[in-house]
């Protein structure tokens, strides 16, 4: 095939245009056959604002391709060959069933492939089927009556789920792994554009009705998804894991466990120290939501209040504090909603989720600071998630249990103890309001971070607002505590991807080796490969 690098477009161009191109960059000419296009990469062009485009990089399935690429402009067109995906093991037919504890990106994606392969994996989860969890989560958002096992945080989808459905990743895939997630959510019903658009997304809504339809595939594959299912303890013998309790008192023999449990799963941290499984401290970052009108966000990044073709604007800032701390933005969620993402009685933690559509009025992001043991003490692996853990106590107790919500101009007066100068004209509206789900109240959210974040947030802010003018408008909105961003913890493992106990497998980003859907999802099909492979091996040798 031939591949088309940099074919740039009007982002309101027909289909009819885009084959045009192709074919005049290719000197088609009078040829009755249309060439085959498959769209590989679309990202946006907005540096000539408002005009705006699409940059394209393309495939292109042609039958004499040697003729037709003589004649193209080698600069802009190449040859180009796909390499396919490949799991290592086909159909497998022996009768060793993998455990896999967890059902967000990671458990269900390591799943799906074992399923697949032929390994009936047996897949437990501590919350509820997606359906019966969109329900709890909508009680506690009216009612503030949390489910600590049934939640933003815990169930069948993981915390992802209750997202912007977001699935742009940072990490090398020289493997094929980012694609075949990408593929897989599209068999499960998501739309083809997440295959090459730049930053693909899906939304909450239709999130959760494609980890349904995963979870009924691996079932008709063979597998089994056992929900309320929560693991309390891990049996061991000889430095080997042989199975697993659930609730205290049902025993489930394993000699392979991949335990992919979420980044907010404390109590598996907690039972893994006990039990002596290699744990230390990782660094990550905490902050504040943020909120912004959307049309403003829209304004600086399209130079024009709305883009009915494109949808409502993301944007991506970062800044170093004058502490060397970085600040940045996470889990932007255009058109999106602050939501209360709590799952322990008494501490109060949010995140940012937006529909499919994105079609809110508000932009929100988490901008976050970076935090290290240096910050929450060394001598032990679970200090970061006590570092949480008064962060989102303290953030209970300033909202009273509600999520607090604060003008950025109060909060940056706050931090500077009115000492510095900042221009006070605004271009938000004074009774700009936040876009949340659950219960909120003004409150103070300045006190909830340790001083030096606060400062660091502040910087942050006020340098973004010179990137994106009124960023840093004092009617701006800030919620918090964003704590929940990453593992504060990584479950070490080794070459073969097995913790210090052999057998069990971490995967995913509460075992410390993610850091959102799609590299979560990647790291389960990698977890999957090695224990199909491990499988598959041991009973070839016996």
């Amino acid at each position: 095939m031939l591949r088309i690098n940099q074919l740039k477009l009007p982002v309101d161009h027909t289909p009819v245009e885009l084959v045009e191109r192709v074919k005049k960059l290719l000197h088609w000419g009078n040829r009755v056959t249309e060439p085959k296009i498959t769209i590989v990469r679309r990202s946006i062009d907005a540096r000539k604002k408002p005009e705006l485009y699409f940059n394209y990089v393309l495939n292109v399935y042609v039958k004499d391709q040697a003729f037709v690429y003589r004649r193209c402009d080698k600069k802009q067109v190449t040859v180009w060959e796909e390499k396919p995906y490949r799991f290592p093991v086909a159909s497998y037919k022996g009768n060793v069933r993998p455990v896999i504890i967890g059902t967000g990106p990671a458990g269900l994606f390591c799943g799906y492939m074992l399923a697949r392969a032929g390994f009936r994996p047996i897949l437990l989860e501590r919350g509820e089927p997606v359906e019966r969890r969109i329900k709890d989560v909508k009680e506690f958002w009216e009612s503030g009556r949390l489910n600590p096992e049934s939640n933003v945080q815990f169930g069948e989808g993981g915390a992802g789920a209750f997202s912007d459905g977001k699935l742009n990743t940072l990490v090398k895939d020289k493997y094929g792994r980012n694609r075949k997630v990408l593929s897989l959510f599209v068999e499960a019903g998501a739309p083809e554009e997440i295959l090459y658009d730049h930053k693909p997304h899906i939304g909450t809504d239709e999130l959760c009705k494609i980890v349904a339809n995963m979870r009924k595939d691996i079932l008709r594959m063979g597998g089994e998804v056992r929900f309320n299912a929560r693991v309390t303890d891990l049996v061991c013998g000889e430095g080997h894991v042989e199975g697993v309790i659930l609730n205290g008192n049902e025993r489930l023999n394993a000699r392979y466990v991949v335990l992919a449990p979420g980044h907010s799963a404390r109590d598996v941290f907690g039972m893994l120290y006990e039990k002596g499984v290699a744990l230390e401290a990782k660094p990550f970052a905490v902050g504040v939501r943020v909120e912004h009108p959307q049309e403003l966000i829209n304004l600086s990044q399209y130079g024009s209040r709305e883009v009915k073709s494109l949808g409502n604007a993301p944007y991506k800032v970062t800044a170093r504090a004058k502490d060397g701390r970085g600040v940045y933005s996470f889990c932007m969620c255009p058109g999106g909603y602050v939501v209360n993402a709590s799952s322990q009685p008494g501490g109060l933690a949010v995140n940012g989720m937006s529909y499919s559509k994105r079609d809110g009025s508000n932009a929100n992001s988490a901008i976050i600071v970076t935090v290290g043991p240096e910050d929450y003490g060394k001598e032990h692996p679970l200090c970061g998630v006590a570092f949480q853990r008064r962060l989102e106590e303290k953030a209970f107790q300033v909202g009273g249990g509600e999520i607090p919500v604060e003008r950025y101009g109060d909060y940056r007066n706050a931090m500077t103890e009115g000492e510095a100068h900042f221009e006070e004209s605004s271009v938000i509206a004074e009774d700009f309001s936040p876009a949340v789900k659950g219960k909120w109240r003004f409150a103070p959210v300045h006190e909830i971070l340790p001083g030096e974040l606060g400062r660091a947030f502040v910087e942050g802010m006020e340098q973004f607002g010179k990137s994106i003018k009124g960023f840093n408008d004092k009617n701006a909105l800030v919620e918090g505590v964003e704590s929940r961003t990453s593992s504060p913890v990584r479950i070490l493992r080794d070459e073969k991807l097995e913790s210090s106990l052999k057998g069990l497998y971490p995967c995913g980003e509460g075992a410390g080796y993610a850091g959102g859907i799609t590299s979560a999802a990647m790291d389960g099909i990698r977890v999957a490969e090695e224990v199909a492979a491990r499988i598959a091996g041991m009973e070839l040798s016996k």
